[in-house]
């Protein structure tokens, strides 16, 4: 089928939209971002079907959108996000297609059978598709069961074709090295496109083994790609694991734990060795978790974090430090001024218990979409009364982000710095000392353990 590749690339104002959004995304929501293994991803005008692991909400898909970047990339999204019709000509707009579930009422499951129409049309144009096949987002870094609907829609759209449409499924992995806050990293890992054209023969006479045949090769390259915690019964002792003994674990390994692929590739190998240490000598292993448990708790009781047991305590420095804040003090309170509103904003409209993969998700689309441009225009409109120049508002107002940023910084600076403090006064206590005492335990064990 001939494609016009032109056709496929975005307009000027969805061009300008994504700029804008990708700044955000890459350069003040996160601090740095990765695209693994870019060169596996089809040109443009090939039909594929991106798919991989789900573990938080918005920020999975435009992290892949964004790793893309001449293309116009559509995505399926839950219905209940379309119910107010400005929000749904929007998210069509920038590609998004409702997918009916069970629990949006089962009288609308009939309606997928117009997005799943759209979404095969777009395939047969050449369009780039993302899909979860996990139709739904997972709360830790594990793969959930996997629905063959995706594999559906590739092979209806190839048969609306005659099968003459070859069509890819690209499995990948979204990363992140924490979930919740900004200034946090992001990765996004392919594996290798998977082409449907050799099971279309087997499709035409045994349709649903042709799909779990090609849904087995996807599952198994996602699974290879991410890190995948499967022992869900030790999952917060292994996570804490990794997260602190694991930056010595790297390094011994030959990676670089400042780098979030070495680290994914090191964390990957740690767990691997876990769940065999678990297989080996259970006892052991569980001994290892209990006290992985006691350590963390302790830790987070005190507000302290497992870096506070090796920093070495300097009185200068941290003397030195206190006046730093007290000279900057001014200046965090005027950058504050304008990211406040902002803050608060996002955490004003979530509810009490709502999920927490939707936190941070819910942080950058409503100050992006709605605080940003609200405040904006309001600084700008003000600092020209301030300054009495529409230039100078101007160019404070292109300043706001790094001014955040400064804020940011500024304001986590001054809770390591406050930990700093407390647990040097605290060091010689019998609750610290404890501590001490369960974490060299603990790191003792796994030093031996996993040589």
């Amino acid at each position: 089928m001939e494609r016009n590749i032109e056709a496929l690339k975005p307009g000027p104002v969805f061009k300008f939209f994504r700029g804008y959004v990708r700044f955000f995304h890459d350069k003040i929501f996160y601090r740095k971002t990765y695209v693994i293994n870019k060169e596996n991803v089809p040109e443009n005008g090939t039909p594929v079907i991106v798919t991989s692991n789900h573990q938080n909400c918005l920020n999975d898909p435009l992290g892949l959108v964004f790793s893309f970047k001449e293309r116009k990339v559509n995505a399926m999204a839950r219905a209940d996000v379309f119910k107010n019709p400005i929000a749904a000509k929007f998210l069509r707009w920038i590609g998004l297609v409702p997918a009916f579930r069970l629990m949006d009422g089962e009288e609308t499951l009939g309606n997928n059978g117009k997005s799943f129409d759209v979404i095969e049309l777009e395939l047969l144009n050449g369009r780039t598709i993302i899909i979860y096949p996990e139709a739904g987002h997972q709360d830790k870094r594990w793969l959930g069961d996997f629905s063959l609907g995706y594999l559906r829609m590739a092979f209806n759209a190839a048969e609306k074709d005659n099968f003459e449409t070859e069509i890819f499924i690209l499995p990948s992995c979204n990363h992140y090295s924490r979930y919740f806050s900004m200034r946090e990293e992001f990765l996004v890992k392919y594996g290798t496109p998977i082409s449907l054209k050799p099971f279309y023969e087997l499709y035409k006479t045994k349709p649903r083994t042709a799909q779990r045949n090609a849904n087995a090769l996807v599952r198994k390259q996602i699974e290879e790609l991410m890190l995948n915690i499967e022992d869900l019964e030790n999952y917060e002792a292994i996570d804490y694991i990794r997260e602190t003994y694991g930056v010595e674990y790297a390094k011994k390994s030959g990676f670089d734990p400042e780098n979030l692929h070495d680290k994914l590739l090191s964390d990957k190998q740690l767990v691997k060795d876990l769940d065999e240490l678990k297989q080996k000598d259970e006892a052991l292993a569980k001994k290892i978790y209990e006290e992985t448990l006691k350590l963390k708790k302790g830790t987070y009781d005190m507000n302290v974090r497992d870096w506070n047991f090796t920093k070495p305590f300097s009185l200068l420095k941290t003397i030195a430090k206190g006046f730093g804040f007290l000279l900057l003090l001014p200046l965090y309170i005027f950058a504050m001024y304008p990211f406040l509103p902002m803050f608060y904003a996002p955490k004003a409209i979530m509810k009490k218990n709502m999920d927490p993969m939707f936190i941070s998700s819910l942080n950058f689309g409503t100050s992006v979409l709605v605080t940003i441009p609200l405040f904006t225009i309001i600084t700008l409109v003000a600092g020209t009364f301030v300054f009495d120049s529409f230039w100078i508002a101007l160019i404070y107002l292109f300043t706001l982000p790094f001014i955040g940023l400064f804020a940011w910084y500024y304001r986590l600076e001054f809770i390591k710095w406050k930990a700093e403090i407390k647990f040097n006064r605290l060091k010689n206590s019998d609750a610290v000392q404890n501590l001490i005492k369960t974490r060299d335990g603990m790191w003792d064990m796994l030093r031996k353990a996993l040589k």
